[in-house]
């Protein structure tokens, strides 16, 4: 991070510190609004992600930090290959995510948290190996080289590895306020130039319905600076 701030720097890129509020047009131009400070600009591109659903046990966010808590198998399950894994899912997505884990480790379990599951979820998972635990959620404690689940009868199990496969909240709302129109998860809709359904309006990244990876998040903002760039070039800029 700190190479790519230099290199912005060198090329006369302004960094700004800040949380942008609102987004809005005027006079043909945006206005990006953050506190008291406001931008205008001809263009936006938006990388606003997503928001990771982390389960509401104390330390979570700091077990992310050490790896204990993960949230994108795709990004590093290499990284747990051979280690004992727990998925915590509430739905069809924790099934998944088992079922995906399962290929680089022998002992993955699926700690379920939600409501009750239909009478044949468990049998996918089952027949391939995983273990399905439904347990509340403070029955699952955060220790410092793993996570513990509590049973009943008072025993316990420990895992290595925990991930929380309980989904993201998209961050669309800038977007939305001009009216971008959203896919059927509430992704931003893109033309192939990552261009929104609001002329001048981009976006990449994970707002944008696509694999969530830094390297494709990197290629959908080349994509849209070139375009931007040529757009502007058109404008005598």
């Amino acid at each position: 991070m700190t190479q790519l701030r230099e290199q912005a720097l060198r090329y006369g890129a302004s960094i700004c510190a800040g949380m942008a509020k609102s987004l809005g047009q005027h006079e043909g131009h945006f206005v990006v609004g953050a506190g008291d400070d406001e931008w205008h600009a001809r263009y936006v591109l938006l990388a606003t992600g997503v928001e990771d659903q982390l389960p509401q046990l104390r330390g979570a966010e700091e077990a992310v930090l050490r790896s204990v808590m993960r949230v994108c198998p795709i990004c590093d399950a290499f990284e747990a290959t051979g280690k004992s894994i727990a998925v915590i899912g509430d739905g069809e997505h924790g099934d998944r995510e088992a079922q995906f884990l399962r290929t680089y480790s022998d002992e993955v379990a699926l700690i379920h948290i939600g409501s009750s599951r239909p009478p044949d979820a468990d049998r996918p998972l089952v027949m391939r190996g995983i273990e399905v635990l439904t347990v509340a959620l403070d029955h699952l404690e955060i220790e410092q080289d793993g996570v513990r689940v509590h049973l009943p009868g008072g025993h316990s199990r420990a895992f290595e590895v925990c991930y929380a496969a309980l989904g993201c909240a998209i961050q669309n709302r800038l977007a939305t306020s001009l009216g971008a129109e959203l896919d059927a998860v509430g992704s931003l809709k893109v033309t192939a130039h990552q261009q929104t359904s609001v002329p001048g309006l981009y976006a990449a990244g994970d707002v944008v319905r696509g694999l969530n990876q830094v390297v494709v998040a990197a290629a959908e903002a080349a994509i849209a600076a070139t375009d931007i760039h040529n757009q502007l070039r058109k404008c005598g800029l």
